[in-house]
């Protein structure tokens, strides 16, 4: 059997918290990036074929938007 385990993201050096580091907020943005891409990136790549801006503006929705949306949220 393997082990099949949850990434967990460390950031450290920010002063959103006493502690200087993150470890919930970048975890759960990860695992919100993910979901996210998913689903956008089969979509932005079938809408970049007719519009190329749009398609990359949709695939690069879950870096640019998600991920700092979520890890910024969740300041432990």
């Amino acid at each position: 059997m393997g082990f099949v385990g949850v990434p967990i993201c460390v950031q450290c050096g920010n002063a959103s918290n006493p502690c200087r580091c993150k470890v919930v907020g970048p975890t759960l943005g990860f695992l919100a990036f993910a979901a996210a891409a998913i689903v956008e990136w089969p979509v932005g790549a079938l809408v970049y074929v007719f519009r190329h801006s749009k398609g990359r503006r949709i695939m690069g929705h879950p870096a640019t938007v998600i991920y700092p949306s979520v890890t910024n949220s969740i300041p432990i």
